[in-house]
């Protein structure tokens, strides 16, 4: 294998980098509200599945009144 050339190594690093579709703006910013939502929703999720969990366990081992 031959030994790749650093210079043409960066020119083959660049023309890919012009090829790349970058996000606008605005949908970066819908992304992560999305990000944020979802996280807050998943938060909540395993909160209340937490809580039944920990009530069930209770129930079972004698310990929930």
């Amino acid at each position: 294998m031959a030994k790749p050339n650093p210079v043409e190594f960066l020119q083959e690093v660049q023309a890919e980098g012009k090829k790349v579709s970058w996000p606008t703006r605005k949908e970066t910013m819908i992304t992560t509200g999305m990000v944020f939502l979802l996280v807050i929703v998943a938060s909540i999720f395993f909160l209340l599945a937490d809580m039944v969990i920990r009530w069930g366990v209770g129930l079972v081992l004698g310990i929930g009144r």
